[in-house]
């Protein structure tokens, strides 16, 4: 079946978000229930999911799960709460607590599930002691108008929260510990998925100190005092992480792979450029507009058209009053450098369905982007000055609008490069 070249680039991220649907990674690992007591605890957007699944499985199980506001999922046993992300809120904080309460006095006999995944740094919220929510809320907003990469912010985290960095198996322990984590992180390190609350950590206090220098961090005093004292994360030997076990079971890798399989059914040749790419989002996406160019002028008329795919995280540096996201900047930085090419199109989303700032995946970008601007009165330069990317594609109707996706493997994007003198299914 051919589709359009529009339609390919949306069946492209449906794939890549499908294969990493928890209720087809979850029941795979999972195996037999355990015998005795079993608390099933969690935090992240595809949180709710995986305990959906895990009970499609065990059935009914006792336990706490966190996710964003608008991703709970029906469950048998398991409570669900929504909770404020990217910024904590007061729902997050209290049932992190009550998530604390539930597992603590557990012995030998005991397990817990713990149920892990891109969001949970947010959703997850302990602070460290004096901070208060406040300060908390912050300290996040800070962090995340810095630029700084994810495994920076998420050194910081660690250090300023009571179940990041290892302390949440801390606080599990003596039971035996079982992590299953979906991974959002740049070569799917289970230490920075959720910033690790069930993985020991090697960094110190003085290592955020040294980030929240580098990066112009304005940190809450009380978040400082925290830093300031040098209170230890949990380290990777510690004895207390010695019935632990974590499993990366869904990643950006595998979700790549998904779509390379349909793009090759559909007649391109395939070249992943990485699952691990982060970086200025508006300077990536130039970059990779720059490699379809390239390519496409080595293509004859009779060469298979190429797929280029990539995952990873950008990063949006600062703000410039608008609404936008790194998948969306991504675009449009590409859109200005593609300059309205024939034969040349591409989407970028975020698997979660929320990019950045808005409930908005991300856009697609076709050879009539930039016209369609133009017959709209929009400056594409100046939408990305501001960081108003979801406003230019929604004045062009550019935008990917999926709702919950229920998984999140952090970035996805595909840029569809045909020869120059190929004529398109659709010119989208």
């Amino acid at each position: 079946m051919s589709f359009s070249d529009t339609e390919l680039l949306r069946r492209l991220f449906d794939a890549a978000v499908a294969v990493a649907d928890p209720m087809q990674v979850i029941p795979a690992v999972l195996g037999e229930r355990p015998e005795g007591r079993l608390i099933v605890i969690g935090a992240g957007k595809a949180s709710a999911r995986m305990a959906e699944a895990v009970e499609s499985r065990w059935g009914p199980c006792a336990g706490l799960v966190i996710t964003r506001y608008g991703y709970a999922r029906p469950c048998q046993g398991i409570e669900i709460v929504e909770a404020g992300h990217p910024v904590p809120d007061a729902a997050g904080h209290q049932a992190t607590e009550r998530m604390l309460d539930m597992v603590a006095g557990l012995d030998e006999a005991d397990t817990v599930l713990a149920l892990m995944s891109g969001g949970g740094s947010a959703l997850l919220c302990a602070p460290a002691e004096p901070m208060t929510l406040k300060d908390k809320q912050a300290m996040h907003r800070a962090l995340l108008n810095s630029g700084a990469p994810i495994e920076k912010m998420n050194t910081v985290r660690k250090h300023l929260s009571r179940v990041k960095g290892g302390k949440l198996a801390a606080a599990v322990y003596p039971a035996k510990l079982r992590t299953l984590l979906i991974s959002d992180v740049s070569g799917d390190d289970p230490a920075d998925i959720a910033s690790g609350p069930t993985v020991g950590d090697a960094t110190t206090a003085a290592d955020a100190l040294a980030i929240v220098a580098e990066y112009g961090i304005a940190l809450p005093a009380r978040a400082r005092e925290v830093l300031d004292a040098g209170r230890p994360v949990i380290a990777p030997g510690d004895p207390m992480l010695a019935r632990v076990s974590n499993q990366v079971v869904a990643a950006p890798s595998q979700s790549l792979d998904a779509a390379r399989e349909l793009a090759e059914r559909e007649g391109y040749a395939v070249e992943i450029l990485g699952d691990a790419i982060d970086g200025e989002a508006r300077e990536e996406g130039a970059r990779q507009a720059r490699l379809a160019l390239d390519v496409q002028a080595r293509l004859r008329a009779d060469d298979q058209p190429v797929a280029l795919l990539s995952g990873g995280e950008c990063t949006v540096t600062g703000w410039g009053g608008g609404v936008g996201g790194p998948n969306a900047e991504f675009a449009l930085a590409a859109a200005i450098t593609l300059a309205g090419r024939p034969g040349i199109s591409l989407i970028a989303c975020d698997t979660d369905g929320v990019d950045g700032a808005a409930e908005i995946a991300g856009a697609i970008v076709t050879q009539r982007t930039l016209s369609r601007a133009r017959d709209a009165g929009i400056d594409p330069a100046q939408a990305l000055r501001r960081n108003d990317s979801h406003g230019f594609f929604a004045a062009v109707g550019g935008q990917v609008v999926t709702g919950p996706t229920l998984t999140n493997v952090n970035d996805f994007r595909a840029i569809l490069v045909r020869p120059a003198r190929m004529k398109p299914p659709s010119s989208g």
